[in-house]
């Protein structure tokens, strides 16, 4: 069912706006990369309504201060749960992916840490919360990638045999500057904004919303959010689906 301002309208009209438009921005979320097999966290059937067997909340498991304090938990935890290697784009990766290879302006800033945008074909992405591909040396600073490590338990840098941290951002941590600088121009510029498979309740990044100054906005989510409302038109769907009737 889709909704403008809570009476149906036809999909139709916002194809054409989206045709139309000449800069595009989209926000997506761990809806986005579920039917991929990656689970997200709000549903039903998400990380947070899923017995944890260490004890502690999803939310103090994926903190700072729980990888320092936790370390081997951490990490049996993550390599079992947050690195899905074996995942592969779908549909909704897909056209976001042919979209901009058909010559359209999309920007994509994914709050997502699957790395699936990419594998897609997509170039202009901003990964808010970084990545399960990138890991650090917290003592030399030297980058790794995820194939050349091994996933399980602590992995160590091959160069000083130092700690490795996912690049990821961590609750109780920053976004990066740059790429969080990055994401708000790209919402200033953008005319036409798609917001697709989050429950705006994470921030900052739900905040971008605020920065975004084009003229139509449209949000695609299976469930209501909080900022329902602030879009000029609201989609119930799968995502998948209707990112492929949207952009095709």
């Amino acid at each position: 069912m889709y909704y403008h301002n809570y009476i149906d309208i036809e999909l139709s009209k916002i194809k054409e706006i989206v045709k139309k438009a000449d800069r595009i921005v989209f926000l997506g979320g761990a809806g986005v990369s579920t039917a991929s097999g990656i689970p997200d966290f709000r549903s039903p059937e998400g990380l947070y309504n899923i017995r944890n067997n260490y004890g502690v909340s999803y939310e103090e498991m994926l903190s700072h201060t729980y990888f320092y304090e936790h370390m081997d938990q951490f990490y049996e935890f993550y390599w079992n749960t947050m690195v899905a290697k074996n995942a592969l784009p779908n549909k909704a990766h897909k056209a976001l992916a042919k979209f901009e290879n058909s010559g359209k302006f999309i920007s994509i800033l994914t709050q997502n840490i699957d790395g699936l945008h990419q594998d897609a074909g997509s170039k202009r992405v901003y990964e808010l919360h970084g990545s399960v591909r990138r890991y650090y040396c917290e003592d030399c600073m030297k980058f790794h990638k995820l194939d050349d490590i091994k996933q399980n338990g602590i992995p160590h840098c091959s160069k000083c045999g130092g700690i490795l941290k996912p690049d990821v951002v961590l609750y109780e941590e920053p976004l990066t500057q740059a790429v969080i600088e990055g994401a708000i121009i790209e919402m200033k510029l953008a005319d036409v904004l798609i917001v697709g498979g989050t429950s705006l309740n994470v921030y900052p990044a739900a905040g971008l919303i605020y920065d975004f100054g084009g003229s139509t906005s449209i949000l695609i989510n299976k469930e209501p959010t909080p900022m329902d409302a602030r879009f000029d038109y609201v989609i119930r769907g799968d995502i998948g689906e209707v990112l492929e009737e949207l952009l095709g």
